[in-house]
């Protein structure tokens, strides 16, 4: 009787609520901050690509007070790299057609800009906690870059309930959902296993996470990315026809005349609200990761580069691999639960051993996203004042948020996480524009010393109109 009272009583609000924020407010706000940041940094995304590779090979040390570059970027990409990649990519083209491919494109280049601005504001304000661990994100950067600390509040509040107290279990139940119908596993076990597996890691802390996303997170992605380059080698020849496919799909080229915006309409939805939901450019979410690094070289603008490429392996990689199998394949472009499409797509190429991939793979990410959500929770928590119970009390939330998602599927709680998220974005997407001149005279900073030969590094006592609310201790530090 219960779950019906509440689905009568919390439904239609946050339908409400969901409904303008991710169809106008976000699908929309997100792109066009995107396209913002684009021109403002003239294309930083593009132009500094190859030395955003270079940072990561060079950033595989941290040191007391933070993680390594490559520990913050696996983490990040441990969050975004979930079921959104399998089951996301499959609903976005049985939805809108193969043309929502190309606009997941689009979504993914001009998020990478929005990715940078964060991190880098992230970095820029980020402050040493009790045990000297660099700590930092959205909440810090509201609060002593805005001077806006209820918004800070506001912000972190929204983040613990949808990434802390909800959305681990939406990724449990697809583990369960997958494992169960893969190896015949019962609920019970995978429930155990998972709790199990969980707490081994995240009462570890944020370096716990970190340590084993850097070591589980390249190998996850690798191992799929290598397999989608199999099937895309070995059916070359057809290679032209899908993305002519995508691309007459995204502008409606394949529909009647009458259609044609329809499809464009529903094609372009559904790639950029899919890629946004994936990459989660924007949202942020990754900043609170990308804070607690300890840069390579010393410059906030740097791990600002590593975080932008993470939605460059999120979606144009990961994603792009999931849509070229299913239309590789064939497999119509109907069915209702995405992740069934992607088995359906794999088995096609790898017989029954192609759906025991798709599980085992769904495991990986959907576990990972369950430590990333984790780290983004503690970091928010500890901002709003929770000390050691504090985070004993989320930690064992966490393990019983998975323990229920494994039995549970409650589409308004689901919803209400959504409507979070939604209202914890738009609030992000605020303070980076209101702070995005910050944004530019960081990167002017990095780019001017680059361009002179040499290694950036960033001292504060040489940017008085942007030292206000910046930890003077961390950035008046010389690193060789």
């Amino acid at each position: 009787m219960a779950l019906p009272i509440i689905d009568a009583v919390l439904g239609p609000p946050v339908g409400l609520v969901n409904s303008v924020l991710w169809n106008y407010v976000l699908t929309y706000g997100l792109l066009a901050v995107g396209l913002w940041f684009t021109l403002r940094l003239r294309g930083i995304q593009l132009r500094r690509f190859p030395h955003m590779l270079g940072l990561v090979t060079r950033g595989t040390h941290g040191d007391s007070s933070g993680i390594s570059p490559f520990q913050a970027l696996a983490t990040s990409l441990a969050a975004r790299v979930g079921t959104g990649n399998l089951a996301g990519v499959a609903i976005a083209l049985s939805v809108g057609g193969a043309g929502a491919l190309f606009w997941m494109w689009c979504t993914a280049v001009l998020g990478m800009a929005t990715a940078y601005a964060e991190s880098s504001l992230a970095q820029l304000y980020k402050v040493r906690d009790d045990a000297g661990q660099y700590r930092g994100g959205p909440a810090y950067y509201i609060e002593r870059g805005l001077r806006m600390r209820w918004l800070g509040i506001a912000f972190a509040l929204s983040l613990l309930l949808s990434y802390g107290a909800i959305f681990s279990s939406v990724h449990a139940n697809a583990i369960a959902q997958s494992a169960g119908a893969a190896f015949g596993l019962g609920q019970g076990t995978i429930a155990v296993a998972l709790v199990v597996l969980t707490a081994a890691i995240i009462f570890g802390g944020l370096r716990s996470v970190a340590r084993f996303s850097e070591w589980v997170v390249p190998v996850m992605a690798l191992g799929y990315l290598a397999l989608a380059a199999w099937v895309v080698l070995t059916n070359l020849d057809r290679v032209p026809g899908v993305l002519a496919l995508v691309l007459r799909g995204a502008f409606g080229l394949d529909a009647a005349a009458g259609g044609a915006l329809g499809a464009l309409t529903a094609a372009m939805l559904q790639g950029v609200k899919r890629g946004l939901y994936s990459n989660e450019a924007g949202m942020g979410s990754a900043p609170n990761i990308a804070a607690a690094a300890t840069p390579v070289p010393h410059h906030p603008a740097s791990q600002g580069l590593v975080q932008s490429l993470g939605v460059f392996i999120d979606t144009l990689l990961v994603c792009s691999a999931t849509g070229f199998v299913i239309l590789l394949a064939g497999v119509p472009l109907d069915a209702a639960d995405g992740v069934l499409l992607t088995q359906r797509a794999m088995t096609v190429f790898f017989g029954d051993a192609g759906s025991v991939f798709v599980a085992i793979a769904l495991f990986f990410f959907a576990f990972t996203t369950i430590l990333g959500n984790y780290s983004y929770a503690e970091n928010n928590l500890l901002y709003l004042g929770g000390g050691r119970r504090g985070l004993l009390v989320l930690r064992l939330v966490t393990l019983a948020v998975v323990a229920w998602g494994v039995y549970s599927k409650v589409q308004v709680v689901w919803d209400a996480a959504d409507a979070s998220m939604a209202i914890m974005s738009t609030i992000n997407l605020v303070a980076i524009l209101l702070l995005s001149g910050v944004v530019v005279r960081l990167t002017r900073d990095y780019d001017a010393q680059l361009r002179a030969g040499r290694r950036p590094e960033f001292r504060i006592a040489e940017h008085a109109e942007i030292a206000d609310g910046v930890d003077a201790e961390i950035w008046l530090e010389r690193r060789g």
